[in-house]
């Protein structure tokens, strides 16, 4: 037998070594987003901002993960590409295990977003990196091998790395979350990274030799050099991409919830289109992709100015899904069609990842700071459509078979005009009938005049009610109005003497209508800008009769720092728009609470939403700790300026509930096999309405 023969297995089985080291090298780097991301979620308040600031973090570090690639495979001999890279493996296994120290946790007075980007870079920066630079520098390796085969085959492992990343996300909220203890998940993180580092240190070694007589690479790389125009492309079309991407998941967060579900879905979508686009160019057909396009931008723009409504969660869900999918497929489609010949590779993977990570820091970091209002999505989505018109325009033939194609690019265009025009308009009444706007790491707010009442607006989501008349000034009005479970409660506090009560979430300050001399109200606020809002727009606290006092930072945090309170009342009500505030509901955060009430004191917490039911959740971690819970529902009133709410009382004392008042308060069904609620287990699809 031929001794080259006798070699072919063992030489077939290193040709997987490269596509085994970029697929678990995707794993792994779309495992600890989400992973890290649920870790640090109860420091920062819970708010969507928090996987924003995450997001630019991981794409910050991918395009720093692929510049140390180009630059490696550019600048540097093969023999000393291997031994830095496998000397940074090595030096990387030093930031494990990756869970991030209680020593991160904010105090309060920090930039969220400034400790968020050190936190990550503290925890899992060089581990990311080195994740990162898998990709383009394997596939640069694998290029001066001998019988690396077709540029196409090696564009496939890119589509092949985002198949990877795909797969760990959508693992993450279905297998590995309901299943896994965080602490756990970080250790079996920290595991499989270090045999990451042991199969790319066996990768560089095998590639560490440059190949010699290599006539087709040799071939590829006398290909022209890209234009200056496919460049711009090459940043503008993932720049698009990833804004977009940020900006839908923004607004899904603020609007549902801020767990990994909603986070990985869009990401997934994201990460599909790419594999799509770079496994073969047979999958984007222009012909499919361009009118599914401008069907779903137009409707994107038509459901955000108001035209059209849907209200049911998943339908909600599934038509912002489809259309980032189908704008991700046209960007990425349009991308993929540009890609160069392979000596450009690392190049063209570096603007890639240059264009995503400007998309996320416009989004995460530029647009809050010069944007007072919540309009990332209305300058994005045309912007977006505007580049795939050019795209288009450049794929056009010359010849006289163009003209109906380019009476539809016209039509296109008109459509754009009208719709960008329509979006600009509701945006600009937005603005003008603002009393005031200001936005920051936490949420958009909005100060709004409506008739004789004054209301405070997050998101989509109204945050409190005044009327503007002085003789009504003080009624307590929207969530909290005296027929409310809060209300019910404070009166049947308050008939004992004066009373203690904490408060999360200070909103405009409605609950302190109810104070009295001799009462004392604690309120915690994450958010700097609505003590401000509550002293100079509304009335509550300038009127308020008790001793009150703001504590800044998140609630969680403070609670834990301070002694106990001895509160009669704790009201729970820290909803940013309509996302759920998971870390406050956990049985962690509930045995904090039960700390700082006194053994007869009253737990109150504000449970409407329009697509979560939260009542199995807060009684299953109530019957957990031997307390009785009481649903109170109160409704719709607008003419006194009361919004629909529903409240969840918990109390020790077995009398509190005998009153006339709380008779009409219901039981709670909270199924056998629920389980409640933790730090480490959440399960969203249980709740859902």
């Amino acid at each position: 037998m031929d001794a080259s023969e006798e070699e072919s297995p063992a030489r077939d089985a290193w040709r997987f070594l490269a596509p085994a080291t970029i697929f678990l090298a995707a794993l792994l780097l779309f495992e600890v987003e989400p992973l890290i991301a649920k870790a640090i979620l109860p420091w920062f308040g819970g708010s969507a901002a928090v996987w924003m600031a995450c997001l630019l973090f991981f794409q910050a570090a991918l395009l720093a993960g692929y510049l140390y690639a180009h630059l490696l495979a550019r600048y540097c001999s093969p023999v000393w590409q291997t031994r830095l890279h496998i000397g940074l493996l090595i030096v990387s296994l030093s930031f494990l295990p990756i869970l991030p120290s209680a020593g991160w946790k904010p105090a309060g007075s920090e930039d969220p977003l400034l400790l968020i980007l050190g936190l990550l870079a503290g925890t899992v920066g060089l581990p990311f990196l080195l994740l990162s630079s898998a990709t383009p520098l394997v596939t640069a390796w694998k290029l001066r091998a001998p019988q690396s085969g077709p540029s196409y085959s090696l564009y496939r492992l890119y589509a092949l790395s985002n198949l990877g990343s795909m797969l760990a996300l959508l693992s993450y909220p279905v297998l590995i979350e309901p299943l896994i203890p965080l602490r756990l998940q970080g250790v079996i993180w920290s595991s499989l990274y270090a045999g990451f580092a042991l199969l790319s240190i066996i990768t560089a070694w095998y590639y560490r030799h440059p190949a010699a007589d290599l006539p087709a690479a040799q071939a590829e790389q006398e290909d022209a050099r890209p234009s200056i125009v496919d460049r711009l492309f090459w940043f503008f079309l993932p720049l698009a991409a990833s804004a977009l991407l940020l900006a839908v998941t923004n607004h899904i967060l603020r609007n549902i919830a801020a767990i990994p579900l909603l986070w990985v879905a869009p990401l997934a979508l994201y990460l599909l289109s790419f594999v799509i686009c770079f496994d073969s160019p047979r999958w984007y057909v222009r012909a499919i992709w361009y009118p599914l396009f401008a069907l779903m931008a137009g409707a994107m723009i038509y459901v955000m100015v108001g035209v059209f409504l849907i209200q049911h969660f998943g339908g909600l869900l599934a038509f912002y899904a489809v259309g980032l999918y189908v704008c991700c497929i046209v960007c990425h489609g349009e991308l993929a069609a540009l890609k160069p010949s392979p000596r450009y590779l690392t190049s063209y993977y570096l603007c890639i990842a240059a264009g995503g990570a400007c998309g996320g820091i416009f989004v995460a970091a530029i647009a809050p700071s010069f944007f007072n209002s919540d309009i990332d999505l209305a300058l994005i989505l045309p912007a977006t459509a505007l580049l795939v018109l050019r795209a288009a325009w450049r794929r056009l033939p010359r010849a006289s078979d163009s003209v109906w194609a380019m009476l539809a690019l016209a039509v296109l265009l008109v459509g754009w005009v009208v719709d960008t025009g329509r979006m600009a308009r509701k945006v600009k009444v937005d603005i003008q009938d603002a009393k005031f706007l200001e936005r920051n790491f936490y949420g958009a707010l909005r100060v709004i005049d409506g008739g004789p009442i004054r209301l405070l607006r997050n998101g989509n989501i109204i945050h409190g009610r005044e009327f503007l008349s002085p003789q009504r000034a003080t009624e307590a009005t929207s969530y909290y109005s005296p027929k409310s479970g809060l209300g019910l409660a404070v009166a049947q506090l308050q008939a004992r003497g004066p009373i203690h009560v904490g408060i999360v979430g200070l909103g405009i300050g409605t609950i302190a209508a109810y104070g009295r001399t001799g009462d004392a109200y604690r309120f915690y606020e994450i958010n700097p800008a609505v003590p401000d809002i509550a002293r100079h727009y509304f009335r509550y606290l300038e009127l308020c009769k008790a001793a009150w006092r703001i504590v800044m930072g998140d609630a969680r945090l403070s609670l834990e720092r301070e002694p106990p309170q001895k509160f009669d009342l704790l009201a729970v009500d820290a909803f940013t728009s309509d996302s759920i505030p998971m870390h406050l509901l956990t049985r962690e955060s509930f045995a904090l609470y039960w700390r700082h009430l006194k053994p007869d004191g009253v737990l109150a917490v504000h449970i409407s939403n329009l697509y979560i039911d939260l009542g199995p959740v807060v009684a299953a971690a109530a019957l957990a700790d031997g307390k009785m819970a009481r649903a109170v529902e109160n409704p719709e009133d607008l003419k006194n300026g009361v919004d629909m709410s529903n409240w969840i009382l918990i109390t020790a004392d077995k009398r509190f509930f005998d009153s006339p008042a709380l008779k009409g308060a219901r039981p709670i069904a909270v199924p056998a096999s629920f389980r409640a609620w933790t730090d480490d287990y959440s399960n969203l699809w249980l709740s859902l309405r």
